[in-house]
């Protein structure tokens, strides 16, 4: 039996969407170059939580979030994937992000990550209960005074969609440095979700856009059938992962029509303390490139983040136009400020609105705390250039 020539360690996140879609990839990499990535995988929530100090001393390859990439980069815990003998396919991608996907892991003129993995909040429906989605608020707000709409509104997803409400207002959360928002930009956001929230099963508040996936995908009673922000499963819109397929679209249109969605997605990068940097990044671009993420990626539960797979005439008739359907918002989507104090404020603010949302908080209650806690956390101003 021959022995791999290097073997290299990566932790990603729990859903075929982020492990399995590795695992096959890294098989095929094994028998292609003698390489092994031996993928482990933690909770989505600590996903989003789990310092990155201490995965970058433990892991080779990490699949990240792309807010962290600015702290990561001034800490030096990432490795740049430029400079290195791949800035040829770096540029291809570069070319070939959708919407601001593949910027988001640049910094200070250097790329720590890449977009294996694009999505925002958009909407999505049953078609057999639903065949054609709402396209405006009202519609969605009608909708749920039928009891069909369900939503994700656990602390991180309410976090998220007051963030995207405001975004396609044209009043962005931190657009001035020191601020979350004004009385007068937070009033019209706040009422929108209050009216959803008040429309919507109490256990929404608790639930994240898998469990809400889940719910509408299940065989059931129930009337649900379409949810108006939530981040896009590709998984849910193939024939038997579920009982039943669901299709996404493009969030309902607000002032700015579809803009405004607050990007999330994920992507792969390159620890600092790699055991074999030449072949971490060897593997990083090569799982990120067309041939692969338009493949055995996505044939095996991956959700591709780049313009060729989403433009993927095969890729889009298995997933009901997933990438199609739902491009227009990601295209337009809004990037959180690349502020050192971000995602300590969307840790500590993200509960706030839930609790807002359940009564448990007065609106001005909830725009004080967190415009005391964006004075001191987001006074950094946002660095366009790094973009």
């Amino acid at each position: 039996m021959t022995l791999p020539i290097t073997t290299l360690r990566g932790i990603t996140w729990e859903h075929p969407r982020g492990y399995d879609c590795q695992v096959a990839a890294a098989a095929e990499y094994e028998r292609r170059t003698g390489v092994r990535v031996e993928w482990e995988f933690r909770s989505l929530q600590l996903f989003a939580d789990a310092p990155l100090e201490d995965l970058t001393a433990r892991y080779d390859l990490l699949v990240i979030d792309h807010p962290h990439v600015p702290l990561a980069a001034k800490a030096g815990l990432l490795a740049a994937l430029d400079g290195a003998g791949h800035d040829e396919e770096l540029a291809a991608l570069a070319a070939d992000s959708v919407g601001p996907s593949h910027a988001t892991y640049a910094h200070a003129g250097h790329q720590y990550g890449l977009a294996t993995d694009t999505a925002s909040q958009v909407a999505v429906h049953r078609p057999d209960r639903l065949p054609d989605a709402p396209t405006t608020w009202d519609q969605v707000l009608e909708l749920a005074d039928e009891g069909r709409v369900i939503w994700p509104a656990k602390p991180i997803d309410a976090w998220s969609s007051l963030c995207t409400i405001a975004a396609n207002r044209g009043t962005p959360v931190g657009a001035s440095p020191g601020v979350f928002l004004s009385a007068e930009d937070a009033a019209p956001v706040l009422d929108l979700l209050h009216r959803l929230a008040d429309r919507v099963p109490a256990w929404c508040l608790s639930a994240n856009p898998i469990q809400v996936a889940e719910a509408l995908a299940a065989e059931s009673d129930e009337v649900w059938a379409y949810a108006p922000l939530l981040y896009g499963y590709s998984n849910y819109s193939r024939a038997a992962f579920r009982p039943q397929r669901l299709r996404y679209v493009d969030m309902p249109a607000g002032l700015r029509g579809v803009a405004g969605s607050q990007l999330g997605g994920a992507g792969v990068a390159v620890s600092s303390r790699a055991s074999d940097l030449a072949a971490a990044r060897a593997y990083a671009l090569w799982v990120a490139s067309p041939e692969i993420q338009s493949g055995l990626y996505y044939d095996a539960g991956g959700q591709p983040g780049y313009g060729a797979s989403w433009d993927d005439d095969r890729l889009n008739a298995d997933s009901l136009d997933f990438f199609r359907g739902t491009r227009r918002t990601v295209e337009e989507s809004w990037v959180r400020p690349r502020t050192a104090g971000l995602i300590e404020l969307q840790d500590t603010v993200s509960p706030w609105v839930t609790k807002t949302l359940r009564r448990d908080l007065s609106d001005e209650t909830l725009l004080h705390r967190a415009n005391e806690l964006a004075a001191r956390l987001l006074v950094e101003q946002d660095t366009r250039e790094d973009r």
